[in-house]
């Protein structure tokens, strides 16, 4: 009966979203181009960064990555390179920085400064650098936590602000996007440290999006699920399996899935950006008082918000099902373990 009421309350929800999906591939605003606009990319040199960065340079624009590593940052230099739409000039129209974002604010500065003066004006920023490393809370060292901070928020918080500067000088417009997560608007087993981190971006945008309406600049906010990257591979190596039985729960993305999504909807101006049905239903649920920014996102808000919530119950149900049973698993290895060192 409980498996009747789900399945009913899944087809439900999916129906709306399907027409609205489709309805918005027809009527869906206009777009802004990106022939000849210079777009920076933090974390450019791999995963979503890097897709980011191939999809905007096959749609004519200009690129500049941005991350540490330069022997990555050359490799994806040449990759972007090869989809490149060429210019008459024949000049290059990709460049990177290595710039540490978690380090010190002079060197973002002249990041940004050297990038204007190759390439031109930035008016698209991507801020897409940024790490997870999932433990249970009270083993997360303050290193660590700083450093999530550092990375995922702060870097992105200091480097939105030179660009936006800029922005705001030239009164040309622009569009500035925050990669969060779908662990920033929900926090999971293992994610205290990180979804803390992606959650303050949301906040940050929000607040961002208020103050740059006026000038022509939209905000927009990617909540990327589970994408297969060199950082989620990494990430795996140590997550608790509890949250990684509970991440699996929404599957898994290509990186290019969410790269193009994310150029899509932020050149149409959308505030919140995210892949697939559960991305779909998080970002409905957790709206809130955010930016009201197309009638059709308001339009799910308005009337699949019930429905989602009670969907959820079944997904909360699950994950606390899955902590349960891993916890029982554990306190009966530590009973067993315990039992064998008396016999001996």
């Amino acid at each position: 009966m409980v498996f009747m009421f789900l399945l009913g309350a899944i087809l439900c929800a999916l129906v709306p979203y399907l027409l609205i999906s489709v309805l918005w591939g027809h009527f869906g605003c206009g777009r802004k181009q990106l022939k000849g606009k210079h777009v920076l990319v933090t974390g450019g040199s791999s995963g979503i960064g890097l897709s980011v960065a191939r999809h905007v340079a096959s749609l004519g624009a200009k690129v500049t990555l941005v991350a540490r590593n330069v022997e990555r940052l050359e490799k994806a230099k040449q990759e972007v390179e090869s989809v490149c739409v060429k210019e008459e000039s024949g000049g290059s129209q990709v460049q990177y920085f290595s710039v540490d974002l978690g380090g010190n604010r002079e060197a973002i500065a002249a990041a940004v400064k050297n990038a204007e003066a190759s390439l031109g004006p930035i008016y698209m920023l991507v801020n897409c650098a940024g790490f997870a490393k999932a433990q249970v809370f009270e083993d997360i060292p303050y290193s660590l936590v700083k450093e999530m901070m550092d990375v995922n928020y702060l870097g992105s918080f200091i480097l939105s602000q030179e660009v936006v500067r800029g922005m705001k000088a030239r009164n040309e417009g622009g569009s500035v996007v925050f990669t969060s997560s779908q662990g920033g608007l929900l926090g999971l087993y293992g994610f205290t440290a990180y979804s803390a981190a992606k959650a303050a971006l949301v906040k940050l945008a929000e607040a961002l999006h208020m103050e740059l309406k006026p000038h022509g600049i939209t905000v927009t906010v990617c909540y990327p699920p589970d994408t297969q990257t060199p950082g989620f591979l990494e990430e795996n190596k140590t997550k608790p399996v509890e949250t990684r039985l509970i991440s699996e729960a929404a599957g898994l993305f290509t990186s290019d899935d969410v790269a193009k999504k994310l150029v899509d909807d932020a050149l149409q101006g959308k505030f919140s950006s995210t892949v697939g049905l559960e991305g779909f239903m998080l970002t409905t649920l957790c709206a809130g008082m955010g930016p009201v920014t197309d009638s059709l996102s308001l339009l799910a808000q308005l009337f699949l918000t019930g429905i989602f919530r009670f969907v959820s119950i079944f997904y909360l149900w699950s994950f606390a099902n899955i902590i349960d049973k891993e916890h029982k698993k554990k306190k009966a290895a530590a009973a067993a373990a315990a039992n064998t060192d008396k016999t001996k």
